[in-house]
Order: C-alpha cells, then sequence, then structure tokens
C-alpha cells in the first residue's frame, strides 16, 4: 500500500497543482478592450444646382389625321368600265384626276334627246312670235283700240319660252349626268381604300373607297390648363396671320429621327369631359412634299412627339438629368454631409437636364450617382465629378 501511494500521489499532487497556477493565470488576465466596429461610408458623386433663365418649350403628343377625309361616291348610276392605276390603296392622285370611268353611252343618248327638245322648244318660240305679229298686223287693219293679251297672241309666247327654258335645264342636267359619268378626285390627295372593281354597277349609294388630302394634316395635341397659360393661348384661339404658335413635330421610324414644322391654328373652346384637358390642333401644310424630312412624310396615322415654342422666359433651378429619381425626387448632400430625400416640382426635363421651380436651392450638392438603397439622414461622402482623381478608399457608388 506504501509504495502504490508513493509511486500515485506524487503526479496527481502535481496535475492539481499545475490546474491551480493554470487558474491563477487566467484571472490574472486583463479583459481585452472592445472597439466598435467601422463604419464605412458610401461615396457619391454630386453635381450642385444652377440656375438659368429659358424660354422653356411645351411637350405634348398627338396623332396625324387629315384635315380632309370622304367616301367616294358616284352621282349617277352605271357599269364601271374602267378604273385608274391612280385609283388603288396607298397611291397618290392630284386635284380633278379621273379616278373612276362608268359606261355614258345612255347619257349621252339623253343628252341628245335633250338637245332635240330644245331645238323644238326654239321652233315655238319663234312660231308664236311670228304669230303674234300676225295678229296684231290683223287686229290693227280690222278694229280699233286696244286689243288683249290674247288678241296678241302673248299668252302663247310666255308659255313657248318657258317651255325652253325648261328644255334647256334638262340639257344642262343631262350633260351634267354625262360629265359624272368620269368620277374625279376633288382634292390632292392618297387611297385609304378601294372598294369595286372594273364591270361592277354601282348607284349613287355605292361606296366606291375611302379617300384623304394630303394638302394639309392635323394633329390633336393635349395640354395641361398651365401649359396652356405658358403659351399664352386663350381657350377658342384662331390664329391669326403672325400668331400662330410654332410646333416641332418629331418621331423614330427605322431607327432614324425625323422632325417636321407646323403651327397651331386653334384651340377647343371647352375642356374635355373625360381627360379634363384642352386640346389645341396644330396643322403641316403638305407633309408628303415640301413639309417632308428630306422625302420621310409626317404620315397620316403617325404618332408624333410636340414641342411647341413658348413665348414666355422664366428663371429655373437646373440639375442633371440622372438627378432625378421616381420623376419627382432628388437625393440633396446637407453641409453634415447626410443624405436628404427632396421632392421638386418639374418644370420641363430633356435628355440631360431638368428644369425645377422649387425642392432645393441655389448651390446645393445633389446626388448624380446611381445609389442602389438610400435612407434619411444616412451618412455619406459627396464627392464632386471635377474632383473624383482624390477620391478616398471607401466604398463608391460610381454615376
Amino acid at each position: 500500500m506504501k509504495k502504490f501511494l508513493k509511486k500515485v500521489l506524487p503526479p496527481v499532487l502535481v496535475i492539481t497543482a499545475s490546474i491551480f497556477i493554470v487558474n491563477a493565470l487566467v484571472a490574472a488576465k486583463p479583459t481585452p478592450e472592445k472597439k466598435p466596429p467601422e463604419q464605412r461610408l458610401i461615396s457619391l458623386f454630386v453635381d450642385e444646382v444652377k440656375s438659368e433663365t429659358v424660354k422653356l418649350n411645351v411637350n405634348t403628343q398627338g396623332e396625324v389625321k387629315p384635315q380632309t377625309e370622304i367616301d367616294l361616291t358616284s352621282l349617277v348610276s352605271g357599269q364601271i368600265i374602267s378604273i385608274a392605276p391612280e385609283f388603288s390603296e396607298g397611291s397618290e392622285f392630284g386635284i380633278l384626276s379621273t379616278l373612276i370611268k362608268i359606261d355614258d353611252r345612255d347619257y349621252q343618248v339623253a343628252v341628245t334627246r335633250a338637245q332635240a327638245q330644245v331645238a323644238t322648244a326654239k321652233v315655238n318660240v319663234e312660231k308664236e312670235l311670228a304669230n303674234s305679229k300676225i295678229k296684231k298686223e290683223q287686229w290693227q287693219r280690222k278694229h280699233k283700240g286696244k286689243p288683249s293679251d290674247y288678241a296678241l297672241n302673248k299668252p302663247q309666247i310666255t308659255e313657248a319660252r318657258a317651255l325652253l327654258k325648261a328644255a334647256q335645264a334638262d340639257l344642262n342636267a343631262a350633260k351634267l349626268n354625262l360629265a359624272r359619268t368620269e368620277i374625279k378626285a376633288p382634292f390632292t390627295g392618297r387611297v385609304l381604300n378601294e372598294n369595286i372593281a372594273i364591270g361592277q354597277y354601282i348607284t349613287p349609294a355605292t361606296v366606291l373607297g375611302h379617300i384623304f388630302s394630303t394638302e394639309i394634316v392635323e394633329v390633336r395635341l393635349p395640354l395641361t390648363d398651365s401649359q396652356l397659360a405658358e403659351l399664352k393661348l386663350p381657350m377658342g384661339f384662331m390664329a391669326t396671320n403672325g400668331n400662330a404658335p410654332l410646333v416641332t413635330f418629331s418621331a423614330n421610324l427605322g431607327n432614324k429621327f425625323f422632325q417636321w414644322q407646323g403651327h397651331i391654328v386653334r384651340t377647343n373652346a371647352a375642356v374635355d369631359q373625360q381627360t379634363r384637358l384642352i386640346y389645341a390642333i396644330a396643322e403641316v401644310s403638305d407633309p408628303y412634299g415640301t413639309g417632308s424630312d428630306n422625302g420621310t412624310a409626317m404620315a397620316v396615322g403617325l404618332y408624333v412627339n410636340a414641342s411647341i415654342n413658348s413665348y414666355k422666359s422664366q428663371n429655373t433651378l437646373t440639375l442633371p438629368r440622372v438627378a432625378l429619381h421616381s420623376n419627382d425626387k432628388v437625393y440633396v448632400i446637407n453641409d453634415q454631409s447626410k443624405l436628404e430625400i427632396r421632392k421638386v416640382v418639374v418644370i420641363s426635363t430633356s435628355d440631360s437636364i431638368v428644369h425645377v421651380a422649387s425642392g432645393v436651392t441655389l448651390g446645393e450638392k445633389v446626388v448624380t450617382s446611381a445609389v442602389p438603397a438610400v435612407s434619411e439622414g444616412m451618412e455619406v461622402i459627396a464627392i464632386d465629378r471635377n474632383e473624383q482623381a482624390n477620391i478616398p478608399s471607401h466604398t463608391k457608388a460610381e454615376g
């Protein structure tokens, strides 16, 4: 037993003493100082708000429509014997061009008969005049005093002359119907669609096709009351020489940009009950000819943007277009380098510039970087784009 204790007891005592020593050393170790995590600030590009006096344009849009479009019909009946090549869908025709020819043989017969009736009526007039002369001479030989109108054949002369006028009217009507067998264009224009074929019998109620004039096209432009006031246009405005506001129309066709010039000629005298807007009517002359953009017409049915010249100059605050978010918000960095979300009143925008009336002040710094997420009051680092060579080594949201 004594031998066993001599072998086991010393190691146990050594282990126990070691544990006590380790615990004492751990207890005596100083507690490490806790440091708060370092905040990583976002660096944002900024531009200053500037002031500018400008004459802003009013921007709107609308669909191009012809000033005049009609259903082409005939005034006489008959069989179609020819159709001009110009009378096909999309084709152009000139004023008084013959588009359709109707068989006119029956109408030529009617003219011949009417001419015969006129000749007969003329003979009757001459006959009654001769009879009147004979009766007057006989009266003077056999009677004294004033003869009656009937004795002098005057009623018969009046009747014969009236019949002559009726015959001449019938002749004119027959010639008019003969002329109407050639259906002519009432204006210079184009064919929207055609509904006939050679050999078809038509009546005055038959719609032969739909045509429109290319002399003038119109665009109905919606305007708010503030836009109308900016243009100094009253409701019910009618343009006179020299006071029609200039309008520049534009559209992209086949990845190309085209422009056309026109003028506002009138405004509606009432507010639209559905949209609560006022409509201005703009016109473009000869859109398929001299009014085209290097041969590209401002075609009927095209949807175009419109920029109307304003007469009113005003002071505005300008900032880059990229600074505008959600159509009416900007991010401003204040003097404490904290971000503020501001709502602005936008007057006009373009591809690069925004003109605002309020919401920011001159000289303030607006964020022009793309920011994934923002919050009111967040601390940031503002970097002027002109000084981006000295950017700190922080996380940067580049614009």
